[in-house]
């Protein structure tokens, strides 16, 4: 008769077993995780050149343009592992550690050129996406982005967007236009309500509308060829010189009439403190309507979201 083992001992031995199986798995599915996560998203859609018609979120209406003079500054945001692997809106695939970006109404693609104005890292990158749609976002970067601009940790920061034109321009001229008829759809891109960048309201009558340019405008012949174009993935960050410290604002609007511009002004003092100031646009002197300057960006969301509450829907956050 064979000799009986004690119940602990086989007990001990299952435990042992299921706990071996146990770990396996998990490191099995660690490494598919890992595996997953390092794998690159797959590029075979190459996207087409789109400018697309004014479209609205969340009552909100933006006018995409190829606005070759485009250059604007404000708080910068990024979006990664969500949007990973999924199409943008030109119809690319979203890889979170390329450097690329997404913009509410800037022709897609186009470069620009993104300065973290709180340490002087500057960059290119390349739109093709729509968004931000949050509150006082100018622009959504990738993730691999906003890690050379030195501002992932943080999630946020204040940046200066300048369009890139010439290789912009040969940039759309390498693409056959598709038939542009439907506004475009929001893609990747976190989607909340935002203000548009127009200095007054969209549609009134004092809005100034970018003038379209020709895209084979202006393009020299040393970078006509689609070769000459920039590497982004090989550039080398660039840091510019930071001159002092910014202010942040809320700017409510920019009105032709100073009337307008006080009561204004009147009507959102007790957010925080008003300012008007004489700008000239296109030639036309406005009045633009600021509040603060505000000294944390929490503080500037919330009183982003009083003014628009106010109904002051086109207010957005600035950098000064």
């Amino acid at each position: 008769m064979g000799c009986a083992r004690p119940f602990w001992l086989l007990a001990a031995a299952a435990s042992v077993a299921v706990a071996g199986c146990t770990e396996t798995k998990l490191a099995s599915h660690a490494l598919k995780e890992i595996q997953q996560y390092q794998q690159p998203p797959d590029k075979t859609a190459s996207g087409t050149y789109k400018v697309g018609k004014p479209y609205q979120i969340n009552g909100v209406w933006y006018y995409p343009s190829e606005d070759y003079g485009y250059d604007e500054t404000g708080v910068g945001s990024w979006y990664g592992p969500d949007f990973h692997g999924k199409p943008t809106a030109n119809g690319e695939i979203f890889d979170q550690n390329g450097l690329t970006a997404a913009h509410r109404t800037l022709p897609m693609p186009s470069l620009v050129r993104v300065t973290n104005l709180e340490n002087g890292r500057s960059i290119m990158v390349r739109v093709n996406d729509r968004g931000p749609f949050a509150h006082g976002r100018i622009i959504d970067l990738s993730r691999r982005s906003a890690q050379l601009l030195g501002f992932e940790r943080q999630g946020t920061a204040k940046v200066r967007v300048q369009i890139v034109p010439e290789e912009s321009r040969v940039l759309a001229a390498g693409f056959q236009r598709p038939d542009d008829t439907s506004p475009p759809p929001p893609a990747a891109a976190p989607r909340i309500s935002v203000a548009s960048e127009t200095l007054p309201p969209p549609g009134s009558p004092d809005s100034p509308r970018p003038i379209p340019v020709s895209v084979s405008a202006g393009i020299s012949q040393t970078v006509r060829d689609k070769a000459a174009l920039p590497d982004l993935d090989k550039q080398s960050v660039e840091v510019m010189p930071v001159k002092g410290a910014t202010q942040l604002y809320v700017q409510a609007g920019a009105f032709a009439l100073y009337d307008n511009a006080h009561r204004v002004g009147a009507r959102l003092s007790p957010i925080g403190p008003t300012s008007i100031t004489s700008v000239t646009s296109n030639g036309k002197e406005f009045f633009r309507v600021r509040i603060g300057p505000i000294a944390k960006l929490e503080d500037g969301d919330r009183m982003l979201e009083q003014a628009i509450r106010a109904g002051y829907e086109d207010a957005k956050l600035v950098v000064d």
